[in-house]
């Protein structure tokens, strides 16, 4: 039976709750009466909660005909430790108070240190080439990096712009449009899996990766920051003592590295010839408007379902992502070192990576949607790299579902297996909505003639700073397809 003394305890724990509940949450205007009539309601639950306690205080003191007189004071619990003390943007008492601008310095000097590797000879800029909107230069798949420079990396390396808004993975999304009502499920999180949190996290994994910056622990990580010309700049914005705790370097590093990341110049300049568009400046030509009337067809390109091109109800300008979880089933790449084990799938947001949803094989298969922008500089696209041209990218929209030998390998009784880098337990958790979805050997939802319009407005979305590369990229021509 609960006692008085527990109904009073529940009580004061159930509206502790709700009022930390209502402190952490940060009502947007689209959802403020939603909020109110939350409060109100639980108000009442706390207000009746307390009430029950105290009369049943009161019956337990009257049934047992106990007296309070020598019942002291209640013991007073010590005070919570505000929120803030140890987040990764709180001021540190005792310690200074970097500002954005020597984080900012720091974290570029850092980023473009290739001493930060265990080879010594690949930095951040490596894989991340700021005349490449902060994505490869090259062609390869993968990127190579590790101890001896040589070694494969996991996945594709993405282009770093455009992600200032990106927000931590949940299961469960719901886009700032003031309709709550549509859950867009899985979305969100830095790396392809999601599995970074924050931008000064997903900056230590690689740091720490085997396959890419090779370093085997974060004291060997904090050792080079303690050696490298700006140590005398991160002790003057960190404290003297930065370099004693190897844990508290590396996330000053971080740190730093994520400020840098948030350069509008460098990381979202927004200067591509459709943002132009947007601000009235130019006019898309015959193609390009073609092409950006069948990327917005539903029943077309169905692009912008994933791929957001008109500005947000704020007046934002749009990233060309929607930072959802998709399984497009991609096909199988055999050129990857560790697809050379047939058992080997790489399964995205529950595997082999990302650890904590591998218990969820509704999940297995699915990447994060990347940006379109400077999509058209790209010379590998997709989680594995297996195209090198943006044509042959968007054909495989096109064509995926309508001429499947194109695309996928056959099995051991020769037929040709869809969607070939899935385990077939897993394959019914791929898209099928426009462009998918047809039958083999049905009409394709594109044309020729409309793929390449389509790809004309796509290199509309390249930066100021990154056309030459764009043009480089264009000029490669790899053969189509085939996986027989």
């Amino acid at each position: 039976m609960t006692t008085a003394w527990q109904w009073r305890v529940i009580a004061l724990t159930r509206c502790g709750g709700i009022v930390r509940d209502i402190q952490a949450f940060r009502p947007s205007p689209t959802v403020l009466f939603s909020l109110t009539s939350f409060s109100v309601f639980n108000f009442l639950r706390c207000f009746g909660c307390l009430l029950l306690g105290v009369m049943a205080l009161s019956a337990c003191d009257v049934r047992s005909g106990a007296s309070t007189a020598g019942i002291g004071p209640d013991p007073v619990a010590s005070p919570a430790a505000p929120a803030y003390v140890g987040a990764t943007y709180a001021p540190i008492p005792g310690k200074p108070q970097p500002s954005a601008a020597q984080l900012s310095a720091i974290g570029q000097r850092i980023f473009f240190d290739p001493s930060m590797s265990a080879s010594g000879t690949q930095s951040c800029a490596s894989c991340h080439d700021p005349a490449h909107a902060y994505g490869p230069a090259n062609a390869l798949s993968v990127q190579l990096g590790g101890a001896d420079g040589r070694t494969p990396g996991p996945r594709a390396a993405p282009s770093l712009r455009y992600l200032q808004t990106l927000t931590v993975f949940s299961e469960h999304h719901h886009d700032n449009d003031g309709d709550d009502s549509i859950d867009a499920g899985p979305t969100g999180g830095h790396m392809w899996d999601g599995r970074a949190g924050s931008a000064h996290e997903q900056a230590g994994l690689p740091l720490l990766s085997s396959a890419e910056m090779g370093n085997a622990s974060v004291a060997m990580v904090a050792g080079k920051l303690e050696k490298a010309g700006y140590a005398g700049e991160m002790r003057q914005a960190f404290g003297e003592d930065v370099f004693k705790d190897p844990a508290a370097a590396f996330k000053a590093a971080g740190l730093a590295l994520e400020v840098f990341q948030e350069s509008p110049t460098d990381f979202y300049p927004f200067t591509s010839k459709y943002d132009a568009v947007l601000r009235g400046q130019q006019k898309l030509d015959a193609a390009e408007s073609r092409g950006l009337k069948i990327f917005n067809a539903a029943d077309k390109g169905n692009c912008a379902a994933c791929h957001l091109s008109e500005r947000t109800p704020d007046g934002a300008f749009p990233l060309f992502t929607d930072f959802g979880m998709i399984a497009i089933g991609v096909p199988r790449n055999r050129a990857l070192a560790a697809n050379a084990d047939p058992a080997f799938h790489d399964l995205g947001l529950c595997g082999p990576l990302r650890t904590d949803l591998a218990d969820r094989p509704e999940y297995c298969g699915l990447f994060r949607t990347p940006t379109l922008r400077n999509v058209a500089v790209k010379q590998a696209f997709f989680h594995n790299g297996i195209f090198h041209s943006l044509d042959e990218a968007v054909r495989f929209y096109a064509q995926r579902d309508t001429a499947p030998p194109r695309w996928y390998g056959r099995g051991v009784d020769g037929k040709v297996q869809r969607y070939d880098d899935l385990p077939s337990k897993y394959r019914d958790n791929v898209n099928v909505e426009a462009p998918f979805g047809q039958r083999p050997g049905a009409k394709p939802a594109l044309t020729e003639a409309e793929i390449r319009d389509v790809v004309a407005f796509l290199r509309t979305l390249t930066d100021a700073d990154a056309i030459d590369a764009a043009r480089v990229a264009s000029a490669v021509r790899p053969k189509p397809s085939s996986r027989n």
